[in-house]
């Protein structure tokens, strides 16, 4: 079972900065995607950023210019620097890894995995 560890949640004031760290256990299959996903109160999840394995990354809009999203491959870890927060970026933030994929030998395989969710609180 692939395990995420989350880090980097907490209280900052809005304009201020964080660091979400997240850490994965080997996998058998190759990573696809990276994922963080944030849930507001009574708000559905929405992709917040993803990094593909060939490097590129994507964006919601709202959080474009401000959060940037990188891997530490030789750690296994997938970061979300944030910047500029604002106080409508409250919200649980999970990492996703994703290592889904097909092919016409194997089929389906693979699996996306989450972490436990960091709290992220941006003040006004």
């Amino acid at each position: 079972q692939v395990q995420l560890v989350e880090s980097g949640g907490g209280l900052v004031q809005a304009g201020g900065s964080l660091r979400l760290s997240c850490t994965f256990s080997r996998t058998t299959f190759s990573v696809n995607f990276m994922n963080w996903y944030r849930q507001a109160p009574g708000k559905q999840r929405e992709l917040v950023a993803r990094l593909t394995s060939g490097g590129y990354s994507d964006y919601l809009d709202s959080v474009k210019g401000r959060f940037t999203i990188s891997r530490d491959n030789a750690k296994n870890t997938v970061i979300l620097q944030m910047t500029s927060l604002k106080p409508e970026d409250t919200a649980v933030y999970f990492c996703n890894v994703d290592t889904r994929s097909y092919t016409d030998a194997m089929g389906y395989t693979g699996a996306e995995y989450w972490g436990q969710g960091t709290q992220v609180t941006v003040s006004s």
